[in-house]
């Protein structure tokens, strides 16, 4: 039976949330989707997911979700490339976008009524079950951008019939080690369900879990009043959420029962070991790290063991997954070398990106893609990711990671987020600069950051200056804008990156 549905006070009932995919599913039929059409969703994290992800399963339809806080301009764009036939979004989200919707596209409003569209909850209580052929089932259209230009669709192909229960099995198998979902298991999703592993994790969550709470938000105390309250065994957390629960007062913490956590999945960013290690002390041997991504998929799980014996790694290749790392000239690295990171999990079908096949190929290596990242394996073959190629910052000479200092900047008290990025120098030919966002109503000193980071980072790691802005950018698929904010320093410069 899938999963019961939990969302603030609302309790919908395994079959409940079934008859509702099927009805939806029924519904985009009956306006004209086939199997292979887009629908797109604008929601924040909303039980109406659920109805999506089922529906899409039974029509054959992908979903796209767009990030609710983009501009009507990148929307507009996500729409226009993606095909979408139909949009669901909040009443209280159109406005702002609905000069920039098809015309073609319908329009179906949750929560609340709009003289542009449909309402959904009247409209889906009318529709009929789906009542078509049995198609190969589609999910998540994912965007990304990787590390240049305008976000990519990653289009995954559909599983053929004859071969779908094999690779339901082998894609369980992956799942299981590596986001923790096992049938029957009490799932927590706080996380933007507009994000791909999130996507990812709800997805099967749905599927195999006894219930899955959806939290509206992150908020580092409700999740763990909602850990106790529902005995959740299985959550998703990103490192910025470890150092969010991190930083609550030790009073709050001991006010909740924990023990019935048997498993955290990470994704997203690779954790510093600092911030793992504290995780691991105060929720016990039960973090796990996964190095994955929208193209290629889960690749590697680093277990509390792991985390305990090779500090920093993101772990080893799940099942058939495997990691070759290769130089710049193409060869294989050896073990320890740096070079850029190139993987394949055979648990999922291949993809490309939609309307642009010839990207797809430019990242590919005899069945192996990169996404830029730089890493290295060691002689057992655990996976240690470095940063983003294009990230890397060379100081006089020297081969300077960002990530490595962000992991520790992010630790400052009152610092909600942060970039590290390298800006021109005459010297030394760049130097590193970080960006930072304070918590709100929450006053930081440049130089006291500074300072404080001396103590914990070798000194050519330290940046030299530290800017403290209200708000982060972010691009079109809501990842911090590193790139953008790095621009401005480079602007008619000879550049290197």
């Amino acid at each position: 039976m899938p999963a019961d549905l939990w969302f603030e006070s609302l309790h919908r009932p395994g079959a409940e949330v079934v008859d509702r995919g099927n009805r939806l599913a029924g519904g985009l039929r009956r306006l004209g989707l086939e199997s292979g059409d887009v629908v797109a969703v604008l929601l924040r994290n909303h039980p109406v997911f659920a109805d999506v992800v089922f529906a899409c399963r039974t029509a054959g339809t992908y979903y796209c979700p767009i990030n609710w806080h983009f501009t009507a301009e990148e929307v507009r764009y996500l729409l226009e490339d993606s095909n979408a036939r139909v949009l669901i979004t909040q009443a209280d989200l159109l406005p702002a976008v609905l000069a920039v919707v098809p015309a073609d596209v319908v329009v179906l409003t949750v929560d609340g009524i709009n003289d542009d569209a449909i309402e959904y909850e009247p409209w889906l209580a009318a529709q009929a079950p789906y009542d078509g052929p049995r198609v190969a089932p589609r999910g998540h259209l994912a965007y990304t951008s990787g590390t240049t230009g305008r976000p990519k669709g990653v289009l995954r192909q559909p599983v053929p019939l004859d071969q779908l229960d094999d690779q339901q099995t082998r894609l369980r198998s992956l799942v299981s080690q590596a986001i923790g979902i096992v049938p029957g298991c009490r799932a927590l999703m706080s996380a933007p369900l507009y994000h791909s592993a999130p996507s990812v994790f709800v997805q099967n969550a749905l599927q195999m879990a006894e219930r899955l709470v959806l939290a509206p938000r992150f908020d580092a105390e409700q999740v763990l009043a909602l850990v106790e309250k529902h005995c959740i065994d299985v959550l998703y957390l990103v490192p910025i959420m470890y150092v969010r629960l991190l930083k609550l007062a030790p009073e709050v913490r001991a006010r909740y029962d924990l023990s019935s956590i048997r498993f955290v999945a990470s994704t997203g960013s690779p954790c510093s070991p600092e911030v793992k290690r504290a995780m691991l002390d105060w929720f016990g041997p039960v973090i796990h790290e996964t190095y994955a991504s929208s193209e290629a998929g889960m690749i590697t799980v680093a277990t509390p063991h792991d985390a305990a014996t090779r500090p920093g790694t993101a772990g080893r290749a799940v099942d058939e997954g495997s990691i070759r790392i290769i130089d710049e000239s193409g060869r294989p690295c050896a073990a320890g070398e740096v070079g850029l990171i190139y993987v394949r999990q055979p648990a999922y079908p291949d993809f490309t990106y939609l309307n642009n096949d010839a990207a797809r190929q430019a990242i590919d290596i005899d069945g192996r893609v990169t996404l830029g990242d730089m890493g290295y394996l060691d002689a057992d073959g655990y996976l240690f990711i470095c940063d983003r190629a294009s990230d890397m910052v060379i100081s006089g000479g020297v081969n300077i990671y960002p990530a490595e200092i962000e992991h520790e900047l992010v630790r400052y008290p009152g610092v909600a987020d942060c970039v590290v990025f390298g800006v021109p120098d005459d010297e030394y030919g760049e130097r590193l600069h970080g960006v930072v966002q304070p918590v709100a109503d929450t006053t930081l000193e440049p130089e006291a950051v500074v300072e404080w980071l001396r103590g914990r980072l070798s000194g050519f790691k330290v940046p030299r200056t530290i800017e403290i802005v209200a708000q982060l950018p972010r691009d079109e698929t809501g990842k911090l804008a590193k790139r953008r904010l790095r621009d401005q320093h480079w602007a008619g410069r000879q550049r290197r990156v």
